[in-house]
């Protein structure tokens, strides 16, 4: 309760119903309230009170965007500490590394992550392809290498890891094309803001010359 008075007391209400009431005391020592002062002081601490903004608590602070990325940088170190210990074919190794190249460029602090940070579907594509995705199909490729050893016969594992990885390496693809396309249009956007401003000022100028019968300059 009594945190509750002193929070009211020093809230914007009080203070300003207290201003108000204040000019009111003030017009009843210049002979304007006359007898009815306590209604008038009352009145104007009531209407000050209502005339004051509600409080407004703090909104939450939530970490940046581009904080997110930390843990994620991590996991793709040790994704990659992890590719180098594992004995992979030669093609599928290649696809890995420009796979890990590709998350490395988008990964990196700097610009490019900050417009990684602001697309969250991209952030889920890149975090599922180092946590999930990348170790799945490696390991299963492992898996299946040992027992395609005991009992030969079926579909190559080097064909399949290759085939998935291909794939994640498009999804990669795909998310920078994105990203990059993204910047072309902004690029083009500013373009065709600097255009129309140009055509804008030479109306102006064309209608100031009209004004003045000036011929226009050679």
């Amino acid at each position: 309760m009594v945190e509750r008075v002193l929070g009211y007391l020093e809230s914007a209400r009080n203070l300003t119903g207290s201003a108000a009431a204040l000019g009111g005391l003030l017009l009843t020592f210049a002979g304007f309230a006359g007898a009815y002062w306590p209604v008038v002081v009352g009145g104007l601490y009531g209407a000050g009170a209502l005339l004051a903004p509600p409080r407004r608590p703090p909104a939450p602070a939530f970490e940046e965007p581009s904080s997110r990325l930390d843990e994620l940088r991590a996991d793709l170190a040790t994704l990659r500490a992890y590719l180098k210990e594992v004995d992979l074919p030669p093609a599928a190794a290649e696809r890995l590394e420009a796979l890990a190249g590709l998350l490395d460029g988008l990964l990196a602090p700097g610009w490019v992550s900050e417009a990684l940070a602001e697309d969250p579907e991209g952030v889920h594509v890149v975090a599922r392809a180092v946590r999930r995705d990348v170790p799945e199909s490696v390991d299963a490729y492992l898996r299946t290498r040992w027992w395609t050893r005991l009992a030969p016969g079926g579909r190559a594992p080097e064909e399949e890891l290759e085939r998935q990885v291909a794939l994640l390496h498009g999804e990669a693809q795909s998310l920078v094309d994105g990203l990059r396309e993204a910047e072309e249009l902004r690029q083009r956007s500013h373009t065709r803001y600097l255009e129309d401003r140009g055509d804008t000022g030479a109306v102006r100028e064309e209608a100031g010359r009209a004004e003045t019968g000036r011929p226009p300059e050679p």
